[in-house]
């Protein structure tokens, strides 16, 4: 092994091989021109190419066409709530009115058709409404056998 040289010390010189000349067989000379690409034509490609790139010009602003906006439907949340049978059955009561009525509905309907009919009252009258529906306790009720 030797020593690494002090630092600033130029490094010795290297002998550089002289390059073989032998002559290649024809077919291997085929071979190695069609296997090897030569790098001229590539910088030769790429140079003009580079010249033709040409800045596009900007297309004049045109007014976009008018489109049918459509409404964006509401996010809907799934929920879940416990209610008197009694009251239940009032659902039901309500939607055979509104078949009556030539406007069947679904109880998810229903239910906010009466919020919005509560968000619609004057203050008092909504305590009213609220004083008039008994609280329940929340939760899943217990099975009955």
């Amino acid at each position: 092994m030797t020593t690494p040289a002090p630092v600033g010390t130029p490094l010795p010189e290297t002998k550089t091989l002289p390059a073989r000349k032998t002559a290649p067989r024809k077919s291997a000379t085929k071979a190695v021109a069609a296997t090897k690409p030569s790098v001229a034509p590539k910088v030769a490609l790429k140079a003009p190419a580079a010249a033709k790139a040409k800045p596009q010009k900007a297309a004049p602003a045109m007014p976009a066409p008018e489109k049918e906006t459509k409404a964006k439907k509401p996010k809907l949340v799934r929920d879940s709530f416990t209610i008197p049978k009694d009251e239940y059955l009032a659902l039901d009561s309500l939607k055979q009115r509104a078949i009556e009525l030539g406007r069947p509905t679904k109880k998810s309907e229903l239910l906010r058709a009466g919020l919005k009919a509560l968000g619609g009252m004057s203050a008092p009258a909504l305590r009213a409404a609220l004083e008039a529906v008994p609280a329940i306790k929340t939760g899943r009720p217990k099975n009955d056998k």
